[in-house]
């Protein structure tokens, strides 16, 4: 039997209220461009369950995927249903996944990091190839795409404010665990050369509390910490928070739980390569602040 014009046009306008609804019920229109949405949800008014969470980190992280990849795609690197990637777009005003990933479109045509890591991703083994050599320059190629990334976008009034806390600390605690351990003990090793007193928390013996124990107010750390923020860093760092230390932090999304707790961060985004992940940015970034910190003490 067909639907009566009015029968339809009631249904019609009901949708439309659902989705003005959703949209309205956080609080804020719906984003127009990326850098809209990036603000929203930096502004720390939307609590996600864990699945859009999920979704928003790497949204957050990976635009280029996002732009030019397909529902599935997307929902498989992001780890997810693509029922959730509908869900996720819904929920800020949108009509579907499609009319979401416009705003992604727009960001990334101008954006040559994100296009070059994922043509970077996408090229198959030319024929003859070694297979290990087509695995190193994966990795250059995702390395090339991180570095690229921080100099098309370096925050550098958040640099020049951990450094300041930094050179003004009397000791510096540095932090982190697991992927980020390489990075916070080459930042101890090269403050040390530098003969600037910080403290390398290894854990060992699974003593980092105990290691932390002595920090005061006049102390700083420096926390490193990665998405799926999993680790052991952003409990010692809360307990660094208790003690009245100043907190610095290198991570690589507002939805670290450092963010929070830092009175200084910095936002450093790796790309990967068949699930390996670069750390050539951070180690840059990384290694800025230690020259920082030591021409900042020698002034």
């Amino acid at each position: 039997m067909a639907q009566s014009p009015t029968r339809s046009r009631a249904r019609s306008s009901s949708k439309k209220a659902e989705g003005e609804k959703g949209g309205a019920a956080l609080g804020y229109a719906r984003p127009r461009t990326y850098e809209e949405l990036r603000a929203v949800l930096s502004s720390g008014t939307v609590h996600f369950p864990k699945r859009l969470r999920q979704v928003a980190i790497f949204l957050w992280q990976h635009p280029g995927d996002v732009a030019l990849g397909t529902i599935s795609s997307v929902a498989t690197q992001a780890g997810v249903q693509p029922s959730t990637l509908v869900r996720f777009a819904k929920t800020f005003g949108f009509a579907g996944f499609s009319d979401f990933q416009e705003i992604f479109k727009e960001h990334v045509k101008g954006s040559w990091p994100e296009g070059r890591e994922r043509n970077g991703r996408g090229r198959g083994r030319p024929t003859g190839t070694n297979p290990n050599t087509h695995f190193v320059n994966g990795l250059v190629a995702a390395s090339q795409a991180s570095l690229g990334r921080i100099e098309a976008g370096f925050d550098l009034d958040a640099f020049e404010r951990i450094v300041a806390i930094m050179a003004a600390a009397d000791l510096i605690y540095v932090i982190g665990s697991k992927r980020a351990f390489p990075v916070t003990a080459y930042v101890s090793l090269a403050l040390s050369q530098q003969g600037v007193r910080n403290v390398l928390i290894d854990n060992v013996g699974s003593t980092a509390f105990d290691q932390i124990g002595c920090l005061g107010k006049r102390d700083a750390v420096l926390a490193v910490s990665f998405s799926p923020y999993n680790s052991i860093t952003p409990e010692l760092v809360a307990a660094a928070r208790e003690r009245s230390a100043s907190i610095v932090s290198i991570t690589d999304s507002t939805f670290s739980p450092l963010v929070k707790l830092s009175d200084a961060w910095i936002e450093v985004i790796e790309s990967d390569f068949a699930g390996f992940r670069s750390l050539a940015a951070t180690l840059a970034v990384g290694m800025g602040l230690v020259n920082g910190v030591v021409a900042a003490r020698d002034v």
